[in-house]
């Protein structure tokens, strides 16, 4: 056996309120929204930092990937290392890290100093994940789950809504260091409200490597994480390059393209509960939908970039149909695992950061080879390709955890 199970002193069902468990979410709810914030926050000021700690811009843009790839091995790493730990003293302890992240931020004497803080960013960010976005289930009704998961995720929609902004605010009015000095404080207070507010969570789930390994034999979770993939690569291939697509094919001015940027992210907000009814009646049904959406207002904008009415609405359209995906994979994943919320989801954050990665690589090579519009269509027919995979493949599988839906 590769993994046990314990009795849950926190499941609603053996006495937790259901105000109680629900404050828990949202203390969790805020530390996704400040860990995301903390990640995307400094990437608008990289020509500040390059120029103050004397690098160059490709070299400042190691702090994006460092994050993305750190993230992407501490996922499985955190998991294992701490599946037998209250889950309540692992959030916490992630969310100390990630203050203590921005605190070396804000200080760092020089780029690769700055590094070290961006590599823990990082381990917070992929720990987090794994372990965070399974709360729900702990802390909730089980009718109650994929909605308090959507409250959770959508703290990724609401940093991405306000780092944009804020990051040029930080830029405009003080010190690149000061946007460290914002993420420290809101972590703060996530620590806090999550010492105050959440409740002893014990382990149900001893996690090893091999039980890792093992998931990959499930086929509904192998399916899944096919998907992400999917997913991820075509949007990151396309996102990456949105501000030049509405620079060089849409022609729109830097104010339009921060209100089209801005509605994306609010269309993000609401995309990702309107998917938490949606996934409750089917999870394939609507993985397969969001994923054709988001194929076909990819493809669309090269066509209609002459048309800004045109190019604001596939921009909502796509920025909703982003904001649902995530907690749709994670709700097939959770639903995919034989043994608890942990192994899977850790799986499920290793491929997300990979592929994001890879879609950034991706979508550079189609824009310097071909264009910006040939991007876009590039990404759109990885969507369209993994809404098939879907469609053809998910219906063959069922789900294994209980009370998810096909």
């Amino acid at each position: 056996m590769t993994s046990t199970t314990t009795t849950s002193t926190t499941d609603p069902g053996l006495g937790m309120s259901a105000r109680r468990g629900w404050l828990g979410v949202f203390s969790v709810a805020l530390g996704s929204f400040v860990l995301v914030l903390s990640e995307f926050l400094p990437i608008g000021l990289l020509p500040s930092i390059a120029s103050d700690l004397n690098v160059s811009i490709g070299t400042a843009g190691l702090m994006v990937v460092s994050t993305g790839l750190v993230g992407a091995i501490a996922a499985p790493v955190v998991t294992v290392a701490t599946s037998r730990l209250d889950r309540r003293t692992v959030l916490w302890t992630l969310s100390l890290l990630l203050v203590l992240a921005d605190v070396v931020g804000a200080l760092a004497p020089t780029f690769w100093f700055l590094l070290i803080g961006r590599v823990l960013i990082g381990v917070a960010v992929g720990g987090f994940w794994s372990i965070g976005a399974g709360i729900a289930g702990r802390l909730v009704r089980p009718a109650s789950v994929i909605r308090a998961s959507s409250l959770i995720t959508a703290g990724i929609s609401l940093a991405t809504v306000v780092s944009l902004p804020l990051g040029s605010l930080v830029a405009s009015v003080s010190t690149w260091r000061l946007a460290f000095v914002i993420g420290a404080s809101l972590g703060a207070v996530a620590l806090v409200t999550q010492l105050i507010l959440l409740p002893r969570i014990r382990s149900v789930e001893r996690v090893t490597f091999r039980a890792l390994g093992s998931l990959l034999a499930v086929p509904r979770a192998r399916l899944g994480l096919i998907v992400t993939v999917f997913a991820f690569l075509a949007q990151f291939t396309a996102y990456t390059y949105v501000a030049p697509y509405l620079q060089q094919l849409a022609r729109v001015s830097p104010t339009v393209i921060s209100l089209a940027l801005l509605l994306f992210g609010v269309a993000g907000i609401g995309g990702n509960f309107v998917a938490g009814v949606a996934l409750s009646r089917s999870v394939t049904v609507t993985l397969t939908t969001m994923k054709l959406l988001l194929a076909v207002s990819v493809i669309l904008l090269p066509l209609l970039a002459t048309s800004l009415p045109g190019v604001f609405v596939l921009l909502v359209v796509w920025g909703a149909v982003w904001g649902a995906l995530p907690l749709g994979l994670q709700t097939w994943m959770l639903a995919s695992s034989p043994s608890g919320p942990d192994s899977s989801l850790a799986l499920f954050v290793t491929t997300a950061q990979l592929a994001l990665a890879g879609g950034s690589v991706l979508g550079g090579i189609a824009v310097n080879t071909v264009g910006i519009a040939f991007d876009f269509f590039l990404a759109g027919g990885v969507a369209a390709l993994g809404a098939v995979v879907l469609l053809i493949l998910g219906l063959r599988t069922r789900p294994v955890g209980a009370g998810a839906t096909g």
